[in-house]
């Protein structure tokens, strides 16, 4: 992979959302390291080993208290608002407004319940049913706090990648190309 850096004197924030098993923590963690920026992301697993609690546990807490997500959400944006980095979370292309690009990753449930098992174990079946709750319950959460529909993607983001055909280091060198387009990364 070619190496990059951000133009002397500029900062470069850039936003990563998609869903459970899309690839986000990976994609902007090798992005990140790739531009020897800050990686942010923090979500309800962070916030639930912090609290002692279960993914599941914070997950149903977030169902009648807003203040899970909403202190995720805006810790990760006033983090990301400090210095060049790259954001990876659920809204990030949404709550980031002001990133350089805005990504977003998708890919179908299946091979996101496939990645998740291969992440965390467990049982197939029992991950697509957690999974699909999931994003019924992410989606029900982010409309009714912020207004976000974050199944309309299209709207929002700059790039759009499907994940599942393309593996992460491919899918960091698009990501680059289009930032080097922009003149937001320079060769080096």
């Amino acid at each position: 992979m070619a190496e990059y850096r951000i133009p002397a004197g500029k900062e470069l924030r850039i936003a990563i959302s998609g869903k459970s098993g899309c690839g986000n923590t990976t994609v902007s963690t090798l992005l990140a390291k790739t531009l020897g920026i800050t990686l942010i992301n923090y979500t309800f697993r962070q916030l639930a080993a912090e609290k002692g609690l279960t993914l599941a546990q914070v997950i149903e807490n977030a169902k009648t208290d807003d203040s899970y997500d909403k202190y995720v959400d805006m810790h990760q944006v006033e983090l990301a608002r400090q210095e060049s980095c790259v954001l990876g979370s659920r809204l990030a292309i949404w709550m980031l407004k002001e990133a350089d690009a805005k990504v977003y990753l998708l890919a179908s449930d299946e091979l996101r319940a496939k990645r998740i098992l291969n992440r965390e174990g467990g049982d197939l079946e029992e991950i697509k049913r957690f999974t699909a709750m999931r994003d019924s319950e992410d989606t029900r959460r982010y409309q009714k706090l912020y207004g976000i529909d974050n199944n309309a993607y299209q709207d929002t983001a700059d790039i759009v990648i499907d994940t599942s055909v393309n593996v992460p280091e491919k899918i960091v060198e698009k990501i680059l190309a289009e930032l080097e387009n922009r003149s937001l990364v320079e060769r080096v």
